[in-house]
């Protein structure tokens, strides 16, 4: 009887272990979209020149992983965790679900310096947002990326930029401007999938199908990024 006691002693600890693991989880991926819903507000109004509207107009999808950090563990490198968003009916409708992700890499170097450093990716064409289906995804290898314009014009846009498949953006110690990110590493985040829908979801699901309706916890970022980028014209003056 007291061996039986501890067999059924052992899911119910295993249980007690994985909910306050979940629950931290959770607030992790609530505090993702809190602090992507700010950094997008900032970066789009930032006072020297923010991202160009008709770039977030024009953009499949947008990434955003604040707080990437440097480390070194014998040789240099970075690492994040945020989500990306893109539109749905084949890039022409409203901004989908979002499904979270990844970005690691080795020493590929902030233009703007810092430790933490806030990124933003818009995705450009088509073909880039396929790219975000596969389980790994290079920049500047598997997919063209190029440091973003700033300003309200397109006027400081070369044709090399508009010609990118992908536009990253970086905030470091309150400056904000284009960033290279060569060799970064962008992984769907499926664990924190899971905690965001209550079950495990693909991305391809997520940003493809256009089928699963956006979380709660995701509400206020997608409304933001609407607002920032609808494609509707401005009505007429009265």
């Amino acid at each position: 009887m007291r061996y039986r006691t501890r067999w059924m002693a052992a899911p119910a600890l295993a249980v007690l272990v994985a909910a306050p693991a979940l629950g931290q989880l959770e607030d992790k991926v609530a505090d993702r979209f809190w602090e992507s819903t700010k950094l997008l507000e900032e970066l789009v109004n930032a006072p020297d020149g923010g991202i160009p509207q008709s770039l977030l107009e024009g953009a499949e999808c947008v990434g955003v992983i604040p707080g990437v950090v440097r480390a070194a563990f014998g040789f240099g490198g970075q690492y994040g965790r945020g989500l990306v968003v893109c539109r749905t009916q084949g890039g022409e409708g409203p901004w989908g679900s979002p499904s979270m992700l990844s970005l690691g890499g080795g020493s590929f170097g902030f233009q703007i310096g810092g430790q933490s450093t806030d990124v933003l990716m818009l995705f450009m064409t088509p073909e880039s947002m396929r790219h975000l289906l596969s389980d790994e995804l290079t920049l500047g290898a598997d997919a063209s990326a190029s440091a973003g314009p700033v300003g309200r014009s397109m006027s400081a846009a070369t044709s090399a930029t508009l010609r990118a498949e992908i536009l990253t953006y970086a905030r470091s110690r309150g400056l904000f401007a284009g960033i290279a990110l060569d060799g970064a590493v962008l992984r769907p985040d499926d664990e924190a999938n899971a905690s965001l829908y209550g079950y495990g979801v693909s991305a391809e699901t997520l940003l493809l199908d256009g089928t699963v309706a956006v979380p709660p916890t995701a509400g206020e970022f997608i409304r933001t990024l609407t607002a920032y980028s609808s494609r509707e014209p401005e009505p007429a003056a009265q």
